[in-house]
């Protein structure tokens, strides 16, 4: 089957649109002398509203507002907006000269996500609407730019909920907000350039593995031949090398219809073949022994393609890869060949004040929280193509990744499931080379069937990449099977019992049992436990692949979901990022080579709980506790050994690492003799003691902390970091009731994302810092109304400048 015919049977093509170049989007892109990518996210003008005449080249936007790129349209409180708020049409336009490169050239302009629908102009001529808000596009600009004048990009974005545009049409549990909250950049190629590259190891675990690069060329083929030459590079050097060249073709509009409108290309929708007249393939077979990309070491190499015209190279592009077999079985998902039980978060990009509109650096954190704050070894994009970023450090760090369409319950009429099957595309073909990506999602979350629906979006998820497995996340187990993988929404208990042999639960406990930072010991603990209750039984059966819980953050929802302030508060951190009792599950599952874990899931007062502390639950990897207290009368009071404790292996048989529980009301504390204080606990591992943490009787606030992520940042005008904030007593343990309000001042080339004041949430909250677009030192003052005040530093190092 050739792609016209596919997009003859599926109706994929949408008018205006394009799907992505991969080029402007891929992490390991760079720029060469044959094309040029060039970042347009600063000196943009926005409106927010739709202007009259704006698209028209000689409009006066002096008036409007001077912004960078990822921008959300409007800024926002954490919680307790309404979603109007942001549901407008907003104007945005930015002035370029032509690029000194572009001469003899094409130029395109490629956006990486606008929410949700986006109107496109070039010095006054209309180059159509994208709709769409997580997937990319691009139109080109050649035969509209001007050589010797300015250039104006204009953008009308639609932020309203368009019931012609998934995930909208009925209701979704989670905010879209609005902007062009992802980056933009022009790209400059030759008439005949590589429009994208698939590279896919084969036969990784044997003696000899290979590597097919499939090259997507777009553009007239030249009289005089073009060849492509393959490099494999393992950092800097060059493991394999393979040259072949173009076989002849002649884009005719039988061959490769129906054309992309702003590329001359065809959508690539179909099953990738020889006869496909895009598509080359070029194998390298004499690779040698190759570093395997897994959990612990995610080798990454990078596959650099050039195109070559009589000799000369005219485009060069790269891709980062990962050498890896990864399939779900009928007993289990195994990687590299062996079994690993998956135990992840599902994740939505929602952060407090801007939406989604975070740059690479914060998006990258998510995904090292994740990973290395809690141990997970999956995240599933919930439910929408992610950040780059985001992807790219999940590739790094070793975090698996199940991505999936947007949509929310909701199956709109035919057009609507045509920009659906249409997402599927530009997902995988902007994301077809990350080594972390395992599972294609390609079902609407939790669904009705629709068989002539979703028989379509397999097709073409297996036409586009034969190498990964397609999953469909529903919530009824008698739903037809069309996937590779039955990936399940199961918020019961005990779950239900596998019905297919590739098996996968895909959310659970979420908004069955919400909780606050700020919730008592009761319902703290009862989370935590919930969350180990299911990875137990999901541990007990091969055929359960794993579980993704529901979910890492708490998110903005509408007024229907969630808490009653646009929150849902269904996750093991809050907004903030800052972890819930229950996160401490997670994290306690890795092994203590990499980390030794004890995390209380309680606040350690006397009557944090209905009648009195009755039970505590201790979250860790080690084999043995210790538990000691000491009376607050005075500070030399010894520690008194108070009760010694193994894993809870009776509830939790099935895990590596169960709970601690500590059942007080259980034992006789009378012998001990003492007024409340302070709580200590012991972490044993074969004998040793190997960790030790306290928890302050007192009921004082004794400590403001001021804690960044980073405090190096980029002057681009985008860059930001998170800073915590945190009250803790004298051993560093969060103070749960805290809520001050905490004042700022920031001096330097820098603005602050959040409330100031900020009043505590749970003792903890967070505030950004994003860098303006001048180099220097920016000093943050955060002062707490009694314990004084913390300052941190950050240097800005000048960026590299937009040259247009």
């Amino acid at each position: 089957m050739l792609r016209r015919d596919f997009i003859k049977t599926t109706g994929t093509l949408l008018a205006a649109s394009t799907l992505p170049s991969a080029a402007a989007l891929a992490s390991s892109a760079e720029s060469t002398p044959t094309r040029s990518v060039i970042p347009i996210n600063r000196n943009w003008r926005y409106h927010p509203a739709k202007v009259e005449g704006a698209h028209a080249p000689e409009f006066d936007d002096s008036s409007f507002e001077r912004v960078v790129v990822p921008h959300t349209n409007v800024r926002l409180p954490w919680h307790n907006f309404d979603d109007k708020d942001y549901e407008f049409v907003s104007t945005y336009r930015r002035r370029f000269k032509y690029p000194a490169s572009a001469k003899g050239k094409r130029v395109f302009v490629d956006f990486e996500g606008v929410m949700t629908a986006s109107t496109v102009w070039i010095n006054g001529v209309s180059l159509g609407e994208y709709k769409g808000g997580y997937t990319p596009f691009s139109f080109e600009l050649t035969p509209h730019l001007h050589p010797d004048a300015d250039n104006v990009l204009v953008v009308q974005v639609y932020s309203t909920e368009r019931a012609d545009i998934p995930p909208f049409g009925y209701e979704i549990d989670y905010m879209t907000f609005g902007g062009i909250y992802r980056e933009v950049s022009l790209r400059v190629v030759s008439p005949t350039f590589i429009d994208n590259i698939f590279a896919h190891p084969k036969d990784v675990l044997g003696d000899s593995p290979s590597l097919d690069v499939d090259c997507f060329l777009a553009g007239p083929h030249p009289e005089d031949g073009l060849a492509l030459e393959i490099e494999l590079r393992d950092g800097d050097k060059v493991v394999a090398k393979q040259s072949q060249l173009v076989k002849k073709y002649v884009p005719t509009s039988d061959a490769v219809s129906p054309l992309d409108p702003t590329t001359s290309a065809p959508v690539y929708a179909s099953v990738q073949t020889t006869s496909d007249p895009a598509l080359h393939t070029v194998s390298l077979d004499r690779i040698g022994k190759v570093q395997l990309w897994d959990l612990e070491r995610p080798h990454l190499y990078s596959v650099h393609v050039r195109l070559l015209r009589a000799g000369q190279v005219i485009d060069e592009d790269t891709r980062r890869i990962g050498f890896r077999e990864a399939t779900f079985t009928d007993h289990g998902f195994s990687l590299n060949g062996t079994i690993i039980k998956l135990r992840g978060l599902d994740r939505h990009q929602i952060f407090p004040f801007v939406g989604q509109a975070m740059p690479a650096r914060v998006q990258r954190k998510d995904a090292e929280i994740l990973r290395k704050g809690m141990h997970c070894n999956i995240v599933r994009t919930s439910h929408y193509p992610q950040s780059r970023h985001f992807l790219d450090r999940c590739d790094e760090i070793g975090l698996l990744v199940l991505e999936e369409i947007p949509g929310w319950q909701h199956i709109g009429p035919e057009p609507w499931k045509q920009i659906s099957i249409d997402n599927v595309g530009r997902m995988i073909r902007r994301d077809w080379n990350h080594p972390s990506i395992i599972l294609w999602g390609v079902r609407i979350n939790e669904s009705q069937d629709d068989h002539s629906f979703y028989t379509r979006t397999n097709a073409l998820a297996h036409a586009l990449d034969q190498t990964r497995q397609t999953g469909g996340i529903r919530y009824f187990q008698e739903s037809e099977f069309l996937e590779d993988v039955f990936t399940m929404n199961d918020f019961g208990f005990p779950l239900k019992k596998p019905n297919h042999p590739r098996y996968l639960n895909t959310e659970f406990v979420g908004h069955t049992f919400p909780t606050k930072t700020t919730d008592d010991d009761e319902r703290q603990r009862e989370h935590t436990l919930r969350h180990a209750r299911i990875h137990n039984q999901l541990a007990s059966d091969p055929q359960y692949a794993g579980g993704i819980g529901w979910c890492a953050f708490d998110y903005n929802t509408h007024s229907n979901f969630g808490a009653g302030d646009r929150i849902c508060y269904h996750g093991v951190a809050d907004m903030f990022r800052e972890p819930k009792p229950a996160a401490g599950f997670y994290k306690s599952q890795c092994d203590p080579a990499e980390e030794v874990v004890l995390e209380p899931a309680f606040h350690w007062a006397k009557s944090d709980e209905s009648v009195g502390f009755s039970k505590a639950v201790v979250c860790s990897n080690c084999d043995h506790l210790k538990f000691y207290l000491r009376e607050r009368s005075l500070e030399s009071n010894p520690w008194t050994l108070f009760a010694e404790l193994d894993p809870d292996k009776e509830e939790f048989g099935n895990l590596v690492y169960p709970p601690f529980v500590l059942e007080l009301s259980k034992m006789d504390t009378k012998q001990f003799e003492f007024s409340w204080g302070d709580l200590r606990i012991d972490g044993y591992l074969k004998g040793k003691q190997v960790i030790s943490k306290s928890l302050s009787g007192l009921g004082v606030d004794r400590q403001f902390h001021l804690l960044p992520d980073d405090t190096s940042l980029a002057a681009d005008g985008a860059d930001t970091t998170r800073v915590v904030l945190r009250v803790t007593d004298e051993f560093g343990a969060v103070r749960t009731y805290a809520n001050d309000p905490i004042l700022f001042t920031l001096e330097g080339p820098a603005e602050l994302i959040g409330d100031n004041p900020f009043a505590l949430i749970g003792g903890t909250g967070a505030v950004w810092v994003r860098a303006k677009e001048q180099a220097g030192v920016v000093r943050l003052t955060a002062k707490h109304p009694r314990l004084g005040s913390q300052t941190v530093e950050f240097k800005l190092t000048a960026a590299p400048s937009e040259l247009i």
